[in-house]
């Protein structure tokens, strides 16, 4: 539901954007009810322009955020590889002083007992 909501905000203030800023541009006289036939041509001109920008900035903004969302799996991807290799090094390495640990205290354990006289 929030998604939504956010959805409708964000439509609302781009349709309120639009509406100032062709509004602004195109109507000049504020004395009559109807707009003249310039302003109509005009405020059209104006929402068709903007509506060409916007699909042509989303576009692009679709296939640079493909590229970068790639190139962020890759990253995610080697940062993880990289940790399993520091936890298997870590692992052998573990698994080495443990298997060695034994053979110092039995060797240890052999030198310091008292020899029978």
């Amino acid at each position: 539901m929030d998604y939504e909501l956010r959805n409708i905000k964000d439509f609302l203030q781009l349709y309120n954007k639009i509406t100032d800023m062709c509004f602004n541009a195109c109507v000049d006289n504020l004395y009559g009810r109807d707009l003249t036939r310039e302003e109509i041509s005009c405020a059209d001109n104006c929402v068709l322009k903007f509506t060409n920008v916007n699909q042509r900035l989303l576009k692009v903004y679709v296939g640079v955020q493909s590229d970068i969302n790639q190139k962020r799996m890759a990253e995610v991807e080697a940062q993880q590889a990289k940790m399993m290799a520091e936890a298997q090094q870590q692992q052998q390495q573990q698994a080495a002083a443990l298997q060695s640990t034994p053979e110092i205290t039995t060797a240890s354990a052999n030198t310091t007992e008292p020899t029978a006289a």
